[in-house]
């Protein structure tokens, strides 16, 4: 997205400390370290960084001016400098302007666990129909929101954002700068629980989704009491649930999944029921976009997990399901649930620790070790602090590591090749080396 020197002090209210030349249009640049005389600087503040501190950097290299919110940071060899209270507030401004240039159709995602899965099956389907363009990977933070909104070509239809949190207020901020049409609540659970106090903190947080949602759009959300009791939304709410007597003829296959809603048949190249679930609200958003079931059910098909997440990758002589991205109560019994009722033995679970669970995290790992004595036939290992507490609570034998390091060499010489294994933990985890390892034997 290109903005002309009007464009940028309109939008974000700027006072102009310095200016001698005015032409041209630009793209905003957040990295100093990859900037030329068509971008702006806009630095940045993160926990352990500041823009401001590269302005100058970006200055040399050749950038045309820069925003600042410091007032005694002027370079006269800028085209021109622009003082704000607050840059990332001004970086918003501008994402939020140029969508409202374009006017796509905008879908808005959050939830506990499940929210990219469901962002992805969402843009897999939409496509079909329009012209969309969505969140890259994670980008679902206040840094990210921008970079969606500034990178979105000019003839998008539908625009499919992802929306995180870690506090309260967060997801407000994203939705009054993006302004959905289309609101999604996947879940609710125990994520951020250590941060937020409560599952009905996080529930309230989830539902800031709807604060800035346009009154004559539409709210989809998985049906809890926990989510009706505190959403406050009161424009079109459809609530979702696998309990629907519209969903029928449901089977789980090994890779695959199967069933009817609203009288259609659909097909999934994933397994588990939670899977099923993230497609009723697709299907639903998407019924709503006036897409019809025939396009919905190609989408639906042409999903593939992206990377981490249910990954099916082979290592070593084993097949490996990684789902290690992140790792929650809720999605591990999820995850676990599907990979021992879809998988046939030999198999084994590689579960590492869950993170930001707060003061009870023990007893919740140690409950997903009661979790799995529902099930027959469980090889377990576990790896990390916290992990070890799954193989106390459970009845299986298991072997427990309090970190990576080991696990590649004990699997190698203790399991049998051809067993399908899940790795399923935290990302700060990095379960990424335990493969990398096996796949260097």
């Amino acid at each position: 997205m290109k903005f002309t020197y009007e464009e940028l002090v309109k939008v974000t209210e700027a006072q102009v400390l310095h200016c001698c030349n005015t032409a041209g249009v630009l793209s905003v640049s957040t990295d100093s370290r990859n900037i030329n005389d068509t971008n702006v600087y806009l630095p940045l503040k993160g926990e352990k960084f500041d823009g401001h501190d590269f302005v100058k950097d970006a200055v040399d290299k050749g950038a045309r001016g820069y925003f600042t919110s410091d007032k005694s940071l002027v370079f006269p060899q800028a085209k021109f400098v622009l003082y704000v209270k607050n840059t990332l507030e001004a970086y918003l401004k501008l994402a939020l302007y140029y969508k409202e240039k374009i006017k796509p159709i905008t879908i808005a995602i959050t939830g506990s666990s499940g929210k990219t899965t469901t962002k992805e099956m969402m843009a897999s389907v939409v496509s079909q129909a329009y012209k969309t363009h969505k969140s890259l990977l994670n980008h679902n933070n206040e840094i990210g929101l921008c970079q969606t909104l500034l990178s979105m070509p000019a003839d998008t239809e539908v625009l499919i954002l992802e929306m995180g949190m870690r506090g309260l207020g967060e997801i407000e901020l994203l939705s009054r700068y993006s302004k959905p049409d289309i609101a999604v609540i996947v879940n609710t659970g125990t994520t951020h629980i250590g941060r937020l106090g409560s599952e009905k903190n996080i529930a309230i947080a989830k539902c800031e989704i709807t604060k800035y949602l346009h009154k004559e759009g539409c709210l989809f959300a998985h049906d809890t009491e926990l989510i009706r009791e505190v959403n406050s939304f009161d424009g079109q709410t459809v609530y979702l649930s696998l309990n629907s007597p519209e969903l029928k003829d449901v089977k789980l296959n090994e890779n695959s999944s199967t069933f009817t809603y609203k009288n259609y048949p659909y097909e999934l190249n994933i397994e588990g029921l939670h899977n099923i679930q993230n497609a009723l609200f697709v299907i639903n958003a998407a019924l709503k976009l006036g897409i019809s079931e025939a396009k919905i059910a190609k989408g639906l098909k042409e999903y593939h997990p992206i990377e981490k997440r249910w990954e099916l990758v082979e290592a070593a002589g084993f097949k490996i399901i990684n789902d290690s991205y992140n790792s929650n109560p809720e999605s591990l019994r999820a995850a676990v649930s599907t990979f021992l009722t879809t998988k046939k033995s030999p198999r084994l679970l590689v579960l590492g620790d869950m993170g930001e669970l707060g003061q009870n995290e023990k007893e919740y790992h140690r409950q997903i070790g009661v979790f799995l004595n529902n099930f027959d036939d469980v090889k377990l290992i576990t790896v990390g602090e916290l992990a070890k507490y799954i193989a106390q609570g459970t009845k299986h034998k298991s072997v427990s590591f309090a970190d990576n390091k080991g696990v590649a060499d004990y699997i190698l010489k203790n399991i049998e090749k051809g067993t399908t294994m899940l790795f399923k933990a935290s990302r700060s985890m990095k379960f990424e080396e335990i493969i990398k390892e096996l796949n260097q034997q």
